[in-house]
């Protein structure tokens, strides 16, 4: 851990336990002393409105009872319904029917109230319907409030400011005005043309040029009236009103065509023609665009909404974020129930696919080839639950699961060997595909074969840490007979997975010949030795059969794999044709599902080890891996290495990720390689295309066996992923390793 790294934990540390020590309420310390302190933190998410029909869309406004407005073309429209994945819609809206008569030109807020502007007047239908102020400009196009109900109106180049139908000053700019504030602060409104900025003194009416320029299309006053911060075309400046000093032009933003910038309590929020964004504290950005978050592209307006939300208007329709206080456990909580709800097939943690664009209920669970290793992952995040909590759900959905991982087995003929998945016969798909799908002895099932090494190792993987962690006997003893059968058949068949047909499958093979057949920087010849040295020491470890430990150092001492497994990452890369195609084509780049299995398999390999001198080395070898896989900030792959090294875990990245993770897991289509505030990196091995990885909420959805820098992906709202192996296992495996701790509060 660098010196600088360090510190910022040891800080972070002293505030928590700062913080918890006014929070606890006398509860006791984590018994760690890195352990995160699981405080409330802001999570947000979107709800969406869109329009049923083409409207032309202008302002969006919400008033101090937190009713929402959006001024359109043909009227005024409210949000109906809608909840977070639930969208509601835009409509018309009636309760003030006689407005729909009038040609509305604009909407303001004014004292928290509505405030209209049409071809006759300024009017609203707050204090009594009493504000009712004649203009006179037949093409008036804005108006803003200032002081004591004055009112600024604007008609291209022409400005008047009226109090009821008194007109105090009229006056004319020399370019069309575009956009009008107030600065009660100074008394003075400041306005912008495409080509100039502008200062009007309220009570004299003299206007003052600023700023020359071009390419200016919004502005927002910033805080305490000290700037204006000018969005353009190619990105956005500030003019200082002290001295009128003008900062360098901002290029280097999401999208930096500007088409609205507003002050949101203190913090820019900036609307463009691909998304909206917020400046953050660390002059990045937190960006809002595809699917997840906007209906559309083009952000045409933005505002504050109640109790914090900020409300984001496009053509299609509006986006509601809301800002949620929790904690990581209420987070928790939060997917529990949408893996129970809607994720669960058979037992299995599934995908819910064919969805019509993000609407769940109308989704199918689906069949993986992963169904054993998905639902290993998330077995073995609720065996750490029950292991922390005691929770009877928890200890039930471990049954239930391993129930479903048990069938596996016992579905198909082949002693020892795990099936793929299951699923009731007669689907044409499981006919067409024969090789895969096979007739179980039962008429109504069928079984998929061909089992590969991701299976594998999720397998024992979860076994492991069902023996280990659940103290109910009947679970313990059903996961340690699942582990023997399968190492036994892997052992019986030289370091295969033999398969239906007496062959070994493509991907399940441990065997020397097969493993030292790859020159030692292609991954498979570690992985393979790695992950085989780890599931003997499981079994081993939970049976006491001496064969599993004798193979074991078979294979490291006199097959090398300890010296595989030992290979430093930086040697993995390509092999070049003269290794062959197969060993080739497996090293053309990265593979992350290699990384998710070497870290699965990491657990028995570093908790079970036969010795302490291997338990050190294996350490090394973890730690090294870690090292390269960094700049991910994979969640889960730090946490595994808080097993290892729970003083030096890139514990900040690990909690960023936990927290950045939408609530939203629904495919949605999201693009990002158009950004121009992302350095991007050239071709190479990892694959990484930018130097910094986006955060989780930015992109599409992806498990950890995904390359978490491709930038653009997702498949339209037509599937949603199950929180069970994507965020729960991490979270629990850290509060079973007690580098997370139990909720200090509760947000709700």
């Amino acid at each position: 851990m660098s010196n600088r790294n360090l510190l910022i934990l040891i800080i972070l540390t002293v505030a928590q336990v700062l913080n918890y020590s006014c929070n606890s309420k006398g509860k006791e310390l984590p018994e760690h002393p890195f352990s995160y302190l699981d405080v409330p933190f802001e999570q947000e998410y979107a709800v969406k409105y869109p329009f049923e029909s083409e409207v032309e869309a202008f302002k969006v406004n919400a008033d101090r009872n937190g009713v929402i407005e959006a001024l359109c073309n043909d009227g005024i429209y409210r949000p109906y319904a809608g909840a977070f994945l639930y969208p509601g819609k835009m409509q018309k809206t009636q309760v003030y029917w006689t407005l729909n008569d009038k040609q509305l030109k604009d909407e303001v807020l004014y004292r928290g109230q509505f405030v209209y502007l049409d071809d006759q007047a300024v009017l609203s239908n707050a204090w009594a319907g009493s504000l009712y102020g004649r203009h006179g400009l037949k093409q008036a196009n804005l108006v803003t409030g200032g002081a004591d109900f004055n009112f600024l109106v604007a008609q291209g180049r022409q400005l008047r400011l009226i109090n009821g139908d008194n007109v105090s000053w009229e006056l004319e700019a020399e370019h069309p005005i575009l956009a009008m504030r107030y600065a009660p602060e100074q008394h003075r409104f400041y306005l912008i043309s495409e080509g100039a900025i502008y200062s009007l003194d309220e009570k004299s009416g003299k206007l003052d040029q600023l700023y020359k320029g071009e390419g200016l299309s919004s502005f927002a006053i910033g805080a305490e009236g000290k700037q204006l911060v000018i969005g353009t075309r190619s990105g956005y400046f500030t003019l200082d009103l002290t001295d009128l000093a003008v900062s360098k032009m901002h290029s280097d933003l999401p999208w930096p065509a500007i088409t609205c910038v507003e002050n949101i309590q203190g913090n820019l929020w900036f609307g463009s023609e691909k998304g909206a964004f917020t400046l953050k504290e660390d002059a990045s950005f937190n960006y809002y665009y595809g699917e997840r978050w906007l209906l559309g592209e083009r952000v045409l307006d933005i505002c504050s909404g109640k109790d914090g939300e900020v409300l984001l208007l496009t053509d299609q329709g509006l986006s509601k974020l809301v800002f949620k206080k929790q904690t990581l456990y209420d987070k928790a909580m939060y997917y529990e129930d949408q893996v129970r709800n809607r994720h669960i097939r058979f037992g299995f943690n599934a995908s819910l696919g064919n969805m019509e664009k993000g609407n769940v209920e109308s989704g199918r669970l689906k069949d993986s080839d992963n169904d054993g290793l998905w639902t290993a992952m998330y077995l073995g995040g609720q065996a750490f639950r029950y292991a922390v909590t005691k929770s009877k759900d928890a200890l039930q959905n471990v049954q239930e699961s391993l129930d479903a991982m048990e069938r596996l087995y016992r579905i198909n003929p082949v002693e020892g060997f795990p099936s793929r998945s299951f699923n009731r016969s007669g689907y044409e798909k499981h006919l067409a595909d024969p090789e895969r799908w096979q007739r179980s002895a039962h008429p109504e099932w069928d079984w998929k074969a061909t089992t590969s090494s991701d299976e594998a190792i999720g397998h024992v993987f979860a076994f492991g840490v069902i023996a280990e962690v659940v103290d109910d006997g009947a679970i313990k003893a059903q996961a340690v007979r699942l582990l023997d059968a399968l190492m036994q058949h892997i052992v019986d068949h030289d370091f295969y997975l033999v398969d239906y047909d007496g062959k070994p499958t493509l991907w399940g093979k441990w065997n020397p010949e097969y493993v030292n057949g790859f020159p030692p920087m292609v991954g498979d010849r570690k992985l393979n030795s790695s992950n085989i040295i780890g599931m003997l020491q499981t079994a081993y470890h939970f049976t006491g059969k001496e064969p599993y430990k004798e193979k074991a150092f078979e294979l490291m001492e006199e097959h090398g794999y300890f010296d595989n497994l030992m290979v430093p990452m930086e040697r993995i890369g390509n092999a070049g044709e003269e290794s062959g195609e197969w060993a080739e084509m497996l090293s053309e780049a990265w593979n992350h599902s290699d990384d998710e299995m070497y870290f699965l398999g990491y657990w028995g390999l570093y908790r079970y080890a036969f010795n302490d001198s291997l338990k050190s080395h294996y350490a090394e070898t973890i730690k090294n891996h870690w090292q390269a896989e960094r700049p991910e900030k994979d969640g889960l792959w730090n946490i595994f290495t808080a097993m290892v090294s729970p003083d030096d875990y890139d514990q900040i990245e690990a909690l960023w990720y936990l927290k950045e993770y939408p609530l939203d897991l629904i495919n949605w289509t999201m693009n990002n390689s158009h950004r121009k505030d992302i350095e991007l990196l050239g071709p190479n091995f990892r694959e990484q295309s930018t130097k910094t990885v986006l955060p989780p909420d930015e992109l599409k959805i992806r498990r950890h066996n995904a390359n978490r820098f491709s930038l653009d992906g997702g498949d339209g709202g037509k599937s949603e992923n199950s929180a069970g192996d994507i965020w729960l296992l991490p979270y629990w495996m850290g509060r079973y390793l007690g580098v997370i701790s139990a909720p200090q509060s509760s947000a709700n």
